[in-house]
């Protein structure tokens, strides 16, 4: 063979002395290799010295042209060697990676027993993108060295698409990131949606979702340049890394992407189905820096790709205000988890009295957050954030311990306690109450339990068992934010609870609305036909006082009654960072 580096392998050192040249076709032979130059327009083959005893063939002559090897490999297999290497491309006079695997019978197609061979290396096109050469490695596989091939294969890709997994993708795009950083270069990363997966699923079930998902997988990479990757990212979602690619010809290349899936119906074993995706797309550096970023900003855009349309690209644009809110978010919940590790979380009480006496009926308890420099936060600050990122059962967890004890303390006060939509279906709740209450009715009767009307309605059966079970155990259960859902009425007479509190929406501009005076009279109306109390709330001065009194509204709770209070001060350790 003429050109051993052509195949990948080194020539040695001429220095060298020649007891310790290493004999590199011995070892080629040990492991079963052999390397080949493959002048694709005249066909001829220049094999490495020991290709007839490792293909096992009478002599090299016998595979001396193309034509020759392809009589030795199985019929089936042939056409994939054939499109593996040098069919027509558009990568003009660059290397065309390749790695193909086929059974190969020494004595012909039709002999046994036939091997198995891995042939990789790469193959150039001319100015037309026509082949013109080939130079590679063969190696015959084992049945061990499958299974291990095998094994590898799994490691590093997804089962269901055959694409890159997660953390292959990943590692993929950090090593794009440095090497971008290093020539002071730009990629891009794409991040790519299949829509209306949820209804495929629905319609069809979820092994046609998996069928459509593995479906695109194959398009998005029968579409890109072979010097991109592509992977799964998470369930209907791919990443596709795009190196050497600036900002015109990341739209470019995400435009024939989804087109190649767009224009496409894919067959599943149920039927063929219309497939569309959505792709946002980062630039590397100037959009991010690191993994974490790109990721957060191609789902931005994917985000803001699919609001516009279901088949939409979408670059990432900055937006400040954005980052902003998303940096604020981050602080509130280390602040809320913090406080909840260093038991920072307070008890605040806000009296809610009888409309005829003026005189304390029971406390709405509230949390507070208390900063480690003694500094007070109200729930307002906090808690809608706290919601959305997850937070509602351990706060609630936490309000239900700081209440009970107050109450334990207290034995003639009662209290009445908000649970999230997440605490209704948390049996961990209900079991803390059971516990920290041990059946005591003394305590649980003077427990209002407070859920809020959009939460009843989202699961209504859900929350009827959760309102029974309370019951049961002997407490209140309050309606709170009446009015703000839109089945009020309907769903009303479903839950047996024993107060309304209005929404104060419906206070707060009482004296200048006489829409919300007639809103408040049918809602008192309503309660008193169910047996039911009611509590306004937001009561901000006497004249809204009165009117609710005429009104006949049983408690009022409001600043002009009285502001949350916390029972028990928070004292900063003298070790506290001051903010």
């Amino acid at each position: 063979m003429h050109d051993p580096s052509a195949a990948g392998v080194s020539p040695l050192p001429l220095n060298q002395p020649d007891n310790a040249k290493l004999g590199l076709i011995d070892i080629l032979s040990t492991v079963e290799e052999t390397a080949y130059i493959w002048d694709l327009k005249t066909d001829l083959i220049d094999w490495e010295s020991n290709a007839a005893t490792v293909l096992g063939v009478g002599a090299i002559g016998d595979i001396s042209t193309g034509a020759d090897f392809n009589t030795l490999i199985t019929a089936e297999d042939l056409a994939g060697r054939n499109q593996a290497i040098g069919g027509q491309h558009s990568a003009v006079e660059k290397a065309i990676p390749y790695r193909v695997q086929y059974r190969f019978a020494a004595n012909g197609q039709y002999s046994a027993p036939s091997i198995c061979l891995e042939d990789h290396g790469s193959w150039w096109a001319d100015k037309m993108g026509k082949g013109v050469r080939a130079r590679g490695i063969i190696r015959v596989i084992t049945d061990r060295y499958a299974e291990e091939q095998r094994l590898l294969f799994r490691s590093n890709h997804d089962e269901l698409t055959g694409q890159l997994n997660r953390i292959r993708l990943t590692e993929a795009l950090e090593a794009t990131i440095q090497a971008t950083k290093r020539r002071k270069g730009s990629a891009a990363f794409l991040m790519v949606a299949v829509n209306n997966m949820a209804s495929v699923n629905d319609a069809f079930g979820f092994d046609t979702g998996d069928e459509v998902i593995a479906a695109v997988g194959r398009l998005l990479r029968v579409k890109m340049r072979t010097c991109d990757l592509v992977g799964r990212f998470s369930s209907n979602k791919f990443g596709v890394v795009l190196t050497d690619c600036g900002a015109v010809q990341m739209r470019f290349i995400a435009e024939q992407l989804m087109k190649a899936v767009n224009d496409k119906t894919i067959q599943t074993s149920t039927c063929k189905l219309p497939v569309s995706v959505s792709i946002g797309g980062v630039l590397i550096p100037s959009d991010a820096y690191c993994v974490q970023r790109v990721v957060s900003h191609s789902l931005q855009a994917l985000d803001s790709a699919r609001l516009k349309q279901n088949d939409c690209f979408r670059a990432y644009e900055p937006n400040p205000m954005q980052e902003s809110l998303r940096h604020r978010n981050k602080s509130i919940a280390n602040d809320v988890i913090s406080a909840l590790d260093d038991n920072r979380m307070l008890l605040a009480l806000q009296p809610i009295v009888s409309t005829k006496t003026r005189k304390l009926a029971f406390y709405e308890c509230l949390l507070r957050l208390a900063q480690p420099d003694g500094t007070i936060i109200s729930a307002g600050d906090f808690i809608e954030v706290a919601e959305q990122l997850g937070l509602s059962r351990l706060i609630d967890r936490r309000t239900l311990d700081l209440s009970l004890a107050y109450a334990k303390l207290n034995p003639h006060v009662h209290l009445s306690l908000n649970v999230s939509s997440m605490t209704c279906i948390d049996p961990e709740w209900m079991a803390a109450m059971q516990r920290m209450t041990g059946g005591d009715r003394s305590i649980t009767e003077r427990l209002t339990i407070e859920i809020t009307e959009t939460t009843a309605i989202v699961d209504m059966d859900q929350s009827v068992a959760f309102v029974d079970t309370l019951k049961e155990l002997g407490c209140r259960v309050a309606l709170d934010d009446f009015g703000a859902g839109y089945t009020s009425f309907k769903n009303l007479k479903h839950l047996a609870v024993d107060i309304i509190k209005i929404d104060g929406a419906f206070v707060r501009n009482l004296a200048a609305d006489k829409a919300d005076v007639i809103f408040i009279n049918t809602i008192v109306d309503l309660a008193r036909s169910f047996g039911m109390k009611t509590v306004a709330e937001w009561v901000a001065d006497e004249k809204t006082a009165a009117l609710l009194a005429d009104a006949g509204v049983d408690y009022l709770q409001g600043f002009h009654f009285g502001k949350p209070e916390v029972v028990v001060p928070y004292v900063p350790s003298r070790n506290a960072t001051h903010g």
